[in-house]
């Protein structure tokens, strides 16, 4: 899908009018889109393919007069495995066009476009715009830990009821999230500080931009290492919840065992066809019976006083 983007009275606004500076925006392209892009704009076929693949990483790139730019970008998906990952986002652009491709339709492009209205911004050149893409992006991903933050909760909540492996293996999804988080955000920090110190463009930023980008950047490094850990340290202590409660499971069976053992030795010794004494002897099973019953319970009693049964 293309949409084309121009600044108007209440920030970006779609229009139909592309001659002159716009921004092409183009989520999950067609066949369509890609000629257009190829042949009618003649951007790099390279560029379009590295945005195509899903784990390109964050960085810069020039040719034939064209600049790309590509960050991670939080991303939502409908896979119960892995609710949360990044995918790449394309900047492209020369003089006289911006692109931006993305293979995914995304919550963040929606939502940046109604922020630019409710707080009427206005994009003053191309780099100011991928700057202010990049401050959305952090954005998002904090709302996205919010989320993440929420679902470990839940399962912690079911875990203390019963340890199941379901919301372990939820545990294990989240945590895998998390790192797609982190190496994500490690890589647009360091493409941040790129455009942040070029040469060419550093006189032009908007220094409350990229204070801001930077703070948003920072804060969602960090948030991401706090919930990493948090549920790093989570999934230990459960481990070691189960480990021990097997150990006390063991350790009952071995004293139920050996309290069995008792009366099925006695009863094995006077099961001998041999002389036993009692072999005459009318009461001799009530005998063995109580006698093995009384052996018993002395040995629950033992076992119980040492905290073993």
């Amino acid at each position: 899908m293309k949409n084309y983007f121009k600044n108007g009275s209440c920030g970006l606004e779609i229009t139909d009018n592309r001659n002159g500076n716009c921004w092409i925006n183009i989520e999950n392209p067609t066949p369509e889109d890609k000629n257009y892009l190829l042949n009618e704009l003649q951007i790099p076929e390279a560029f379009y393919n590295d945005i195509e693949d899903i784990d390109e990483r964050p960085r810069i790139e020039e040719e034939d007069g064209w600049h790309l730019i590509i960050i991670r970008i939080p991303y939502k998906s409908n896979n119960p495995k892995l609710p949360f990952s990044t995918i790449p986002l394309g900047l492209i652009f020369n003089e006289t066009h911006f692109v931006s491709v993305c293979f995914h339709k995304t919550e963040m492009l929606d939502d940046f476009i109604t922020y630019t209205h409710r707080k009427q911004l206005t994009v003053k050149n191309h780099f100011d715009l991928v700057l202010k893409l990049l401050l959305s992006s952090s954005i998002w991903y904090l709302k996205y830990l919010k989320q993440i933050n929420q679902r470990i909760k839940l399962a912690e909540d079911n875990l203390e009821k019963s340890i199941k492996n379901e919301e372990l293996q939820t545990l294990l999804e989240l945590e895998k999230c998390l790192v797609y988080f982190i190496t994500s955000l490690k890589g647009n920090d360091i493409l941040f500080h790129r455009v942040k110190n070029s040469k060419t463009e550093r006189d032009t930023f908007d220094p409350d931009l990229l204070e801001d980008v930077d703070i948003e950047l920072k804060q969602a490094q960090e948030m991401c290492n706090i919930y990493s850990n948090i549920l790093s340290g989570m999934m230990d202590a459960y481990a070691s919840v189960i480990s021990n409660n097997l150990n006390v499971i063991m350790k009952r069976l071995t004293s139920i065992s050996i309290i069995l053992m008792i009366p099925t030795l006695i009863a094995s010794l006077y099961g001998m066809n041999v002389p036993n004494t009692l072999e005459n002897n009318p009461n001799g099973l009530l005998i063995i019976v109580l006698v093995s019953a009384v052996l018993a319970m002395i040995g629950a009693v033992l076992f119980k006083k040492k905290n073993l049964f």
